[in-house]
């Protein structure tokens, strides 16, 4: 109990720190709370809204990871690296795909909503 205690302190420490620190988390945390209130009319049922709400914490995730790997790779060298710059080119990648994935689950749950699938 204490060891799930102490996960929960740390993500939460991580989620904090996370959105005191960088804008691009803030930016998508407010899409989120808007997105939140939103989905209620965008999902044609609660399956769908669900899966709008459930995209928007994937990339949330992704953006996670993607601000740890740039904060590692700033810690290893500031720098300029070619392999740093790819490695952090490869986590915006992976941004830039649940960017496209929350935008198309977005779009499809709007067509059904509208009678256009």
């Amino acid at each position: 109990m204490k060891r799930l205690y102490y996960a929960t302190f740390n993500s939460l420490r991580g989620i904090r720190d996370g959105f005191a620190t960088e804008s691009a988390l803030r930016d998508e945390a407010v899409l989120f709370v808007v997105a939140v209130l939103l989905g209620f009319w965008v999902a044609p049922s609660a399956r769908w809204y669900l899966a709008l709400i459930g995209v928007l914490l994937f990339l949330l995730a992704v953006e996670f990871l993607n601000t740890a790997i740039e904060k590692l790779a700033d810690h290893v060298t500031l720098e300029q690296n070619n392999d740093i710059r790819r490695i952090k080119d490869f986590g915006s990648a992976a941004v830039f795909c649940a960017l496209c994935l929350t935008g198309l689950i977005w779009l499809a749950a709007l067509a059904v909503r509208l009678g256009l699938f």
